[in-house]
């Protein structure tokens, strides 16, 4: 296997980031740092290959983002945060949309790297795969240049995640719902995502601490067109006429809650008084629907100022966390009654 920056920060005993200023030519490292790292290049004649800089090369000012599906409404405003960011620091950035196929995504990775970026921010945690050999790609991207999470954590070198805790978000809101004297809820999600299982695990843990049923009886996957309104609400309406008796729902995305709301509405039922509903994300539909919706503030802002930070830093030859985690709060809105 060809030597990487991840080997040669190793046998020098520096940074990936130290060992990146030096290929650089970017300063800010001592000459005896600067020495010992040349000389295990030399040692191992080490050539950068076509995804990393070339010799001498300073940095181009360019950070590569890729997301699944610019046109979920969650991702569309990450990608608007970061950037504004990014350009606020002097930095141009290149998006790829990935899909999610696995091979596409390897290379669009493949493809942004080779446009020798100083950085790869990965939007969402369908990235994340739950096998080793699945996340390999990322691996060697990150022998090469920092990879950025935005909400999914994994723990390699050259790795830095910064995510929402959507288990206890999805918890606290769960057992907020409960509080209020609903038991009889079911939980809606579309992702089997690093993400999407936290936030069931979430509602399932809170289930179980009060003794109530929490799988398979009221949990629910929706592999529908997420954007169709009228067709999550449909969906719902066929758990209904499956027998499921509920007088609430818990979302892990506002799109499934403002179709459990309209599935309410058709149904002739009050909402909050016979009927609630939280949505997750707190994304512009909270304020769309009537009544407007409960939902989990995910710290979406927070999470893409402190992303660059920690980009910025890295790049920078600092030390920084692998990972950082906030947490989501729960807006309530019209939609229930604590």
């Amino acid at each position: 296997m060809a030597l990487t920056i991840y080997d040669i920060s190793q046998k020098a005993g520096v940074s990936t980031a130290t060992v990146s200023r030096v290929l650089n030519g970017s300063g800010n490292v001592s000459p005896s740092t600067q020495k010992k790292v040349m000389d295990i290049i030399e040692k191992y004649d080490y050539i950068p290959n076509a995804f990393a800089r070339g010799m001498g090369l300073r940095s181009l000012k360019t950070i590569g983002i890729l997301c699944a599906d610019s046109s979920d409404l969650f991702t569309a405003k990450a990608i608007y945060l970061l950037e504004q960011e990014l350009q606020a620091n002097g930095y141009e950035s290149l998006l790829c949309c990935t899909g999610y196929n696995p091979g596409v995504r390897k290379n669009y990775l493949n493809l942004i790297l080779s446009k020798k970026v100083d950085s790869i921010i990965l939007v969402g945690s369908n990235f994340i795969a739950p096998t080793g050999l699945e996340n390999e790609y990322i691996n060697e991207a990150a022998s090469h240049v920092p990879i950025m999470l935005l909400n999914a954590s994994y723990g390699y070198p050259n790795v830095y995640s910064t995510l929402c805790d959507d288990r206890a978000s999805m918890y606290e809101a769960a057992s907020a719902m409960i509080r209020s004297g609903i038991s009889d809820l079911i939980y809606l999600y579309n992702s089997g995502s690093y993400s999407g299982l936290k936030k069931l695990r979430g509602f399932q843990t809170a289930m179980e601490e009060n003794n109530l049923p929490h799988s398979p009886e009221n949990v629910f996957f929706y592999d529908g067109n997420p954007d169709s309104i009228e067709d999550i609400a449909d969906f719902v309406r066929q758990i209904a006429d499956s027998g499921v008796t509920f007088h609430g729902i818990l979302a892990a995305d506002d799109a499934l809650a403002v179709g459990g709301v309209k599935y309410a509405q058709r149904k002739g039922l009050r909402i909050p008084e016979d009927f609630s509903v939280i949505g997750y994300n707190n994304s512009i539909l909270t304020t769309c629907c009537t009544p407007e919706l409960t939902s989990v503030d995910n710290c979406l802002e927070t999470m893409t100022h402190q992303l660059i930070q920690t980009l910025l830093n890295v790049l920078a030859g600092k030390e920084m966390p692998k990972k950082v985690v906030f947490s989501g709060k729960l807006i309530e809105r019209g939609t229930t009654h604590f």
